[in-house]
């Protein structure tokens, strides 16, 4: 998926902030705008955050300009890490904010798009703000969204969610953080009233397909962004630079990989 795939405002955003897309977000962007659950995993630097964001953002922002954005949290990203959380709602608002000021210079009218960060450093009022008014985008913690679930104003934010992101994936995947977060994702899912988007993310997840297993909805199609030169093929991949289908724990798998 190209860059001009997006809305006029978030092509001029990224062509002015990045010039051009990165391996892992021209591999993700196409899977995530097709509703794949997605695995991206790449080296820190290669993007693969904004590779799972911008997407998010850019319905974000064509809602905003069609003045149809309502007052509810459609994206929920977790971090194993509090430190994370608040350096990637920084990292958000300031693209928002840059997207905002291009959309103003060409006289367009967006509706404002809000993020919160919810962790348990964050300040009762601003829990209580959240609440009064929820973020379009919530970046939280394993713990964190556990509570969040267990309280009835909360657990209204997050019925409305469509998309989960979870990123250093790895730091969770195999210990009992990874089985509370399964269950609090399973409990979102049941909340919302249908699976929500799963796209993970990681430097150095590995074995990665045991990973990828785990986080697919069973039977459906799961995409795996790959660009990290040192993870060796497993013996599940045949060769190289090709597309590969795997069947693992009843996931039928594509996994896109570079060698």
């Amino acid at each position: 998926m190209a860059v001009s795939g997006f809305d006029p405002i978030v092509q001029r955003w990224f062509a002015e902030r990045f010039g051009r897309p990165t391996e892992p977000q021209i591999l993700g962007w196409p899977k995530i705008a097709a509703g794949h659950d997605t695995l991206i995993s790449s080296p820190t630097g290669s993007g693969k955050t904004l590779a799972a964001f911008l997407i998010c953002l850019d319905r974000l922002v064509r809602s905003a300009r069609a003045q149809t954005l309502a007052d509810e949290t459609q994206v929920v990203y977790v971090s194993p890490l509090k430190a994370l959380s608040n350096d990637v709602h920084r990292n958000l608002e300031i693209p928002l904010a840059e997207i905002a000021r291009l959309a103003e210079d060409e006289g367009a009218s967006l509706q404002q798009i809000r993020t919160a960060v919810r962790t348990g450093d964050t300040p009762a009022p601003e829990r209580t703000r959240m609440l009064r008014k929820p973020p379009h985008i919530l970046v939280t913690t394993p713990e964190s969204l556990f509570i969040l679930l267990t309280a009835e104003q909360s657990r209204k934010m997050l019925a409305t969610a469509t998309t989960v992101i979870v990123d250093e994936i790895h730091a969770i995947a195999d210990d009992k953080r990874g089985s509370h977060l399964a269950l609090s994702l399973a409990r979102l899912d049941a909340l919302a009233g249908h699976r929500l988007q799963r796209i993970g993310l990681s430097a150095t997840v590995k074995p990665i397909e045991e990973v990828a297993a785990c986080s697919a909805r069973p039977h459906a199609s799961l995409t795996w962004g790959i660009g990290v030169p040192w993870i060796s093929p497993s013996k599940f991949l045949a060769t190289h630079y090709r597309p590969s289908r795997v069947r693992k724990r009843g996931v039928r798998s594509t996994i896109v990989w570079r060698s």
